[in-house]
């Protein structure tokens, strides 16, 4: 009934009162009907029974009649039928006829008048088919826009055309229409704004205005989007006729825009022309673009914009969208500068920058920044998100109003690069969300030189967008107009809607991948249309003189001016002779550092804590701190085990990390814990959010109810991302140094879909960008029978990219020493045996005076060892972090009876124990384990090797040789010992891979560790060594016959055979 009474109220035929309304406002009388449209011109009753007083008759009757006609008189029938049918007023109604013998033939020769009028069915069946033929501009109608500047290619890769968009009148003839139906009046639907003011148009205007809302320099994709709200409002910003104007004013400032991006192109080519600058030739429209952006998103409130780009117009978004100083950028370009600070640098076009400033358009102030990035593209989208993520954090800014992100793409790595996937899924998830992001890409239809239609299998580059429901829109960047109000438009959805948008500028690459390159090797049809392209300030300046706008001395002027800002900035240029890479640091923390950017000190305070500090966090970590939540059974045995561990004045792993993150918690300091399954724990060891076993959905988070003014603990299972979701977390570290930013591998042996994260940006940032960072990653890692891809988190990789001389004998008599190696290093790599150590080295990061990135080799097995316990004792204050905890034992109360001193690090401790206390060996053999590997504990490892003077040294690890420590700790051990004695190599041997429990139990055997002798090893693959020299014995664990431990670690008779046989050994 409620589709009758619609159709009913708009096929209601007009009072006189009505028609006389309509008449005086000289436009459509007629609410939106199926019919053509009717406009009555004689202020008169057009039906002699219609009045106020019998609608609701003629209302009743018209229902009755759609249900059934014959359900009413012959005369209704009539009526009805000829409204329908649109006949004019007035002669719709025939009056009835007298009862007569007459009277039939009488109504049998009324019955031609409705058959001469159109058919019901056949308004219906036209109206539907311009409904689908608006619907049809909507959905494709970007696949016919002229985007491409050059006119030489299709920016969908597809010059078909599709079938139901009206190219021709013949195609007229898909929707049921032809020719003759072109001046058809019919009335629009409400899912378009094409009619502005007008609710009916004829046909051939329909298809006009869709033309130009749809197949123009604009393409518009939206109409995926499953939100009616969202398709309605681009609609109407893009269907609305004459919505896309611009004042003179804003056209002269388009145009000033332009010949800043254009002429410091110029500029650049006229002085440097043999350097690569990636320069923006091709797409000058960027740089308004940007700026629209920018100065829109602050009208609407944005008081921070956080940025990431590729290279190429990197130089040219400094200069005139971030406003660095013109001379800074030029001096970049002389080889000839020093470097004033540490570390590498980079190229220029690599570099970030940070500003504050008044916007000149909304008169309000600004802060932008441009993340630094490295060659990688897209790399840095995650960081930008993470680090806009941030700042809305500390501004408390929950809904995205005053801190935004702008990101820029090639077209070619847009399509290409699975990060931008990743950073797209993480754009709506609570934890990650930076509520909505403005994309640009830049699109050369190239990339280096590769053809598009090689590059991608998606029509467009920004396809990938879709699965967000993020509108695209497309835009011929030839046209500054349609680039200003689209970007206008991205704006204020991001505004609206807080979700992401995307912004296609198809433009061309005026030279190739870089200025040194010759496109005409691969692209020869296309440069040869580029080089007959006119630059797009020319185009604009001729069209804007055409129209009176400017006049063409106004624009030689503004040229003459810009040339002269950039001449000027350039002499100033050659007084520097230093090149400051701090003046290029895209996340500052003022306060932190000294004005020179110094540490304020070079002193660690103690890590310890009070016992009742410890006793607090112990006691809520093993509680629920809320009313009426029920915990699951297994979950609750679990706490009561922590609080009998606090009882006991102990603390195991989990409760460890508790009260590290507790303590800095009150002091202030706010954590972030993210990474896969980190709420509760790959081991189910964690449970730092509790789930309420009746209720969906309701959570409790311990953490936050420990002290009443303690900073926010945000934990949060994150997408299944590595590459993503570290490079987030790397951007939300760069915030602010007052943060504990943690990243956890599900396994440890995941980070590698991340290394370019961990290889671009966390080992080398302070060298290339001066930045700090003091993110921390947790690799859980052990070699425990769970297979070759959960077991190793391969610290062999992250200690061969640390910056330290394996064969530099530091001073060892320097103040602060361990401070001072924590500074110069790039990272620190630790692998503790102890919770206690864990607690320190994760409090230390916070405490110390600068930051760098942490790798903690988290251990599986250990999360639950009996033996991996710690007092509080050793926690308290005065206590600090062990970089080496050395033999405290039988062994070292008799150190000159020792025979042999082992090295480890982590887990394989426990089991070296157990096995040389199971064959009474512990005053013979000491060990000694090595926490923190980098930096390298020279002082603490001499003081060790001097205390066992008849020792014979060796390392101990389960990894393979050419795997785990081996290769960072020998050369470093034989320098600190002068090269005086050789190291060798023994390793644990482990049951079959893949074989035993996911979690291994601390009491599961171990075979007895085997040695690696000198040569080539293949133990990797085959547990076996070369044979001996001639006439030696082989060495103890030879081949797959296990060894004896007590041989292993007492026998030296190994290693005089091999020296008086006068072979050089590969581990001297």
């Amino acid at each position: 009934m409620f589709h009758l009474r619609t159709c009913a109220a708009k096929l209601r035929p007009l009072t006189a009162s009505q028609t006389v309304k309509t008449f005086s406002q000289n436009r459509p009388a007629a609410a939106r009907t199926l019919g053509q449209i009717r406009c009555f011109t004689t202020p008169v009753a057009a039906e002699p029974f219609l009045s106020g007083t019998s609608s609701n008759y003629v209302e009743e009757m018209y229902y009755a009649w759609l249900e059934n006609p014959k359900s009413v008189h012959k005369s209704w029938d009539i009526f009805f039928r000829n409204t329908n049918a649109g006949a004019p007023p007035g002669t719709a109604y025939q009056s009835p006829l007298p009862l007569s013998p007459g009277s039939l033939s009488a109504m049998a020769r009324a019955q031609p008048l409705v058959a001469a009028q159109p058919n019901v069915d056949k308004l219906v069946e036209d109206h539907l088919a311009v409904q689908s033929l608006i619907r049809a501009y909507q959905i494709r109608g970007h696949h016919v826009a002229q985007l491409d500047p050059l006119g030489i290619l299709d920016a969908d890769l597809d010059s078909s055309v599709p079938a139901d968009i009206i190219s021709s009148t013949d195609k007229l003839g898909f929707y049921g229409l032809d020719e003759s139906d072109l001046d058809k009046v019919f009335h629009l639907p409400t899912t378009t704004f094409i009619g502005g003011q007008e609710s009916a148009l004829p046909l051939r205007e329909i298809i006009r205005r869709l033309e130009m809302a749809y197949c123009q320099h604009i393409g518009v994709e939206f109409m995926f989007i499953n939100d009616l709200e969202q398709c309605q409002w681009i609609r109407q910003k893009f269907e609305t006729p004459g919505i896309m104007q611009f004042t003179n004013e804003e056209k002269r400032t388009l145009l000033a825009r332009l010949v800043r991006s254009t002429r410091f192109e110029d500029f650049l080519q006229r002085k440097w022309s043999s350097e690569k600058r990636f320069g923006l030739e091709g797409c000058e429209v960027l740089i308004p673009a940007l700026k629209t952006i920018i100065d829109k998103s602050s009208e609407n409130g944005v008081d921070y914009v956080i940025m990431g780009m590729p290279h190429r117009g990197r130089l040219n978004v400094l200069a005139n969208v971030i406003r660095k100083e013109l001379e800074q950028i030029f001096c970049q370009f002389d080889s000839k500068l020093e470097a004033a600070d540490e570390g590498s640098g980079d190229v220029k076009y690599h570099l970030g920058m940070y500003h504050r400033r008044i916007n000149r358009v909304t008169d309000r102030n600004i802060t932008l920044s441009l993340v630094a990035n490295p060659s990688h593209l897209e790399a840095a989208d995650p960081v930008v998100m993470g680090k806009t993520k941030a700042e809305q954090f500390y501004c408390g800014d929950t809904e995205g109003k005053k801190v935004m992100s702008i990101l820029l793409h090639g077209d070619a790595a847009f399509a290409g690069q699975g990060i931008v996937y990743e950073t797209f899924h993480l754009s709506d998830l609570p934890s990650y969300t930076t509520h909505g992001t403005v994309h640009v890409v830049v699109n050369n239809q190239i990339g280096f030189t590769t053809d598009p239609r090689m590059a991608r299998s998606s029509p467009y580059p920004t396809d990938v967008a879709r699965v967000v429901n993020a509108p695209i829109f497309h835009v011929n960047s030839d046209d500054p107009e349609a680039v200003m109000y689209v970007c206008k438009v991205a704006a204020e959805w991001r505004s609206t809607f807080h979700k992401d948008v995307v912004v296609d500028l198809v433009c061309y690459r005026r030279n190739g991948h870089n200025e040194m390159d010759e496109p005409m090797f691969t692209q020869p049809l296309m440069y040869k249309q580029i080089r007959k392209q006119k630059p797009v300030l020319q185009k604009y300046a001729e069209l804007l003189v055409s129209q009176g706008v400017v006049n063409q001395p106004e624009y030689e002027e503004e040229i003459s001016k810009y040339d002269k800002i950039c001449e000027e900035a350039f002499t100033r240029s050659k007084d520097e002779k230093i090149l400051h890479i701090k003046h290029w640091l895209d996340s500052p923390w003022p306060g932190f550092f000294t004005l020179d950017g110094q540490p304020r000190s070079m002193t660690c305070p103690s890590t310890g804590l009070t016992e009742d500090i410890l006793t607090h966090i112990g006691n809520v970590a093993s509680s629920v701190p809320v009313e009426n939540f029920t915990i699951h059974g297994g979950l609750s045995r679990i706490l009561k085990t922590r609080g009998e561990l606090v009882k006991n004045r102990t603390v195991d792993w989990a409760l460890a990390e508790y009260m590290a993150f507790g303590s800095l918690l009150k002091e202030g300091i706010h954590i972030r814990l993210s990474g896969q399954d980190v709420e509760r724990g790959t081991f189910s060891h964690r449970h730092h959010v509790l789930h309420d076993q009746n209720v969906d959905k309701k959570t409790c988070i311990p953490m936050n109810h420990l002290w009443p003014n303690q900073a926010p603990y945000t934990v949060c299972n994150s997408s299944l991302s590595e590459y993503g979701v570290l490079g987030f977390e790397l951007g939300f570290a760069m915030a602010s140094p007052n943060a504990l930013v943690l990243w956890e591998a599900q396994f440890g042996d995941f980070h590698n879909t991340a290394q370019c994260i961990i290889d671009q940006f966390i080992c080398p940032g302070q060298a290339k960008w001066v930045r700090q960072n003091g993110i921390v990653l947790l690799l859980p890692h052990g070699m425990e029978g769970m297979g070759p891809e959960h077991s190793s988190a391969r610290p062999e990789r992250f200690l061969q990219m640390c910056n330290d001389d394996p064969d530099v004998l530091p001073n060892l008599e320097e103040a602060n020493f361990d401070i001072n190696q924590l500074y110069d290093c790039n990272w620190v790599v630790v692998n503790c045996s102890t919770p206690g150590n864990f607690f320190h080295v994760l409090r230390r990061q916070i405490l110390l005076p600068f930051r760098k990135p942490l790798i903690i080799f988290t251990p599986k097995s250990l999360l639950r060892h009996p033996e991996a316990r710690t007092s509080f004792d050793e926690m308290l204050s005065g206590t600090h972090f062990q970089r080496v905890i050395p033999e405290d034992g039988l062994a070292a109360q008799n150190p000159e009876n020792v025979k042999r001193l082992l090295f480890c690090t982590g887990k394989v401790y426990y089991d070296l124990t157990r096995e040389r206390k199971a064959r009474g060996m512990e005053e013979q053999v000491a060990i000694t384990r090595i926490e923190q590997l980098s930096p390298f504990p020279f002082d603490l490892l001499l003081q060790e090797v001097q205390k066992y003077p008849n020792a014979e040294l060796a390392w101990c690890q389960e990894e393979h040789k050419n795997q785990g420590y081996y290769d960072y700790v020998k050369p470093r051990l034989r320098t600190t010992i002068n090269r005086a004695k050789p190291v060798w190599c023994v390793r644990t041997r482990r049951a079959a891979v893949g074989a035993g429990p996911s979690v291994a139990s601390p009491s599961r055997p171990l075979s007895p560790p085997q040695v690696c002798r000198p040569g080539p090893c293949r133990c990797s693959s085959h547990w076996q060594q070369e044979d001996p020299p001639h006439g030696a014995a082989a060495p103890p664990g030879h081949g797959l016959r296990p060894g004896r431990l007590q041989e292993l670690l007492v026998d030296s008779a190994w290693a005089t055979a091999l020296h008086s046989h006068g072979r050089p050994s590969l581990l001297n």
